[in-house]
C-alpha cells in the first residue's frame, strides 16, 4: 500500500555520478574523508563507469586531477589533459549507456586553486576567465562530453559558452549551469578529493548561504542565456531554493548532494548511530520531494542497485 500511494520515486537512471580521475597514479587512491570514493586512473576510471552503466545510473560527471598546475590553469584546455582524455575514453566505453559529463572549472587545475584567473592584486578576473572557459568548453566538446557542467559561478559564463559551442558547431552538446552554488562550508572532502590548491575562500563568487532570493535571481540569469539544465549547490541545506527553483524552470533541475553530506552520512553510519541504507534512500528522496529532476550523487551505483 505504502508503495501503491507513494507521492515521490526515485529511478536509478535519475542519478549521476561524480568521478575523479588524476594524472598521476596507478590504480585507485581512497579519499579518507570520503569512504568508498576514489580518485582513478584510466583502468579504474573505466570500470567504475561502466559498473555505473550496468546499475542503469543517468550519467557520470568527471572532474579531472593534473600532475602540473599553473596560474591560468593550462592543463585544463590541453586536448592531451587528464579530462580530455578520461572523456575520450569513457564515451567509447559507456557513452551509449549513459550521459558522459564534464566539469567545466578551473579550480582543479590552477596553482592557487581558485575558479578563475587571478589578477595583479589577486582577485578573480571575471572577463578573462570567462575566456577561459571558452577554451575549456571547446576542448571537452571535441572529446566528445554530452554535456558541460558550468561551475565556476563566472558572470555570463553561461552566454559566453553557449555562444563559443554553437559559433563551432557544437549545438547538441548541452549546458548544466550551477545556477545557485552557495560557498558552503560541505565542500570540505571535496577539497582533498580533488587535490585542491586552494588558500582562502571563493565568497566573492559563490552565494551567501543566507541568501534564498539571490539564488533564483541567478538560476533566471542562466535561463536567459540558455542554460539547458539548471542546478541547485549544496542540496541537503538549499531545499528551499531547490524548490523555488523547480517551481519556476522550465528547463530540468538538477541538485548535488555534495562531499560533506556523503561524509556525513557515512562517518556516522560507521558508528552505529543512523541506519546507512535508509539515511542514504531518505537524503536523496528528500532531494527529489524539494524538485530536483536528478542528483549528483556519489551513492549513484549503490543507490541504482538498489532500486533495481
Amino acid at each position: 500500500m505504502r508503495r501503491l500511494v507513494s507521492e515521490t520515486r526515485v529511478h536509478p537512471a535519475q542519478l549521476v555520478l561524480p568521478l575523479f580521475v588524476r594524472e598521476d597514479i596507478a590504480g585507485e587512491v581512497p579519499i579518507s574523508s570520503m569512504p568508498g570514493v576514489s580518485q582513478h586512473d584510466l583502468d579504474s576510471l573505466r570500470r567504475t563507469a561502466v559498473a555505473a552503466a550496468e546499475a542503469g545510473v543517468g550519467g557520470v560527471m568527471l572532474f579531472g586531477i593534473p600532475e602540473v598546475r599553473d596560474a591560468h590553469g593550462s592543463q585544463a584546455s590541453d586536448p592531451e589533459g587528464i579530462l580530455q582524455v578520461a572523456t575520450r575514453a569513457l564515451v567509447a566505453e559507456v557513452g551509449d549507456a549513459l550521459v558522459v559529463q564534464t566539469d567545466l572549472c578551473l579550480d582543479e587545475f590552477t596553482d592557487h586553486g581558485h575558479c578563475g584567473v587571478l589578477d595583479a592584486n589577486g582577485a578573480v578576473n571575471n572577463d578573462a576567465t570567462l575566456e577561459r572557459y571558452v577554451e575549456m568548453a571547446l576542448a571537452q566538446a571535441r572529446a566528445g562530453s554530452a554535456l558541460l557542467g558550468l561551475s565556476g559561478m563566472m558572470d555570463g559564463q553561461t552566454a559566453a559558452v553557449r555562444e563559443a559551442l554553437d559559433g563551432a558547431g557544437f549545438t547538441d552538446t548541452a549546458l548544466l549551469a550551477y545556477s545557485a552554488k552557495y560557498a558552503s562550508a560541505f565542500y570540505g572532502p571535496f577539497r582533498e578529493a580533488v587535490d585542491s590548491q586552494l588558500q582562502g575562500d571563493r565568497r566573492t563568487y559563490q552565494l551567501d548561504p543566507g541568501n534564498r532570493r539571490e539564488g533564483m535571481r541567478e538560476t533566471l540569469i542562466d535561463l536567459a542565456e540558455g542554460a539547458d539544465i539548471v542546478m541547485v549547490k549544496p542540496a541537503m541545506s538549499y531545499l528551499d531554493v531547490l524548490s523555488d527553483v523547480a517551481a519556476a524552470s522550465e528547463v530540468p533541475v538538477w541538485a548535488y548532494q555534495v562531499s560533506g553530506e556523503y561524509a556525513m552520512i557515512e562517518a556516522a553510519a560507521a558508528r552505529g548511530w543512523i541506519d546507512r541504507r535508509r539515511a542514504i534512500e531518505e537524503s536523496v528522496t528528500g532531494i527529489r520531494r524539494a524538485g530536483a529532476d536528478a542528483v549528483l550523487t556519489y551513492w549513484a551505483t549503490e543507490l541504482a542497485g538498489w532500486l533495481r
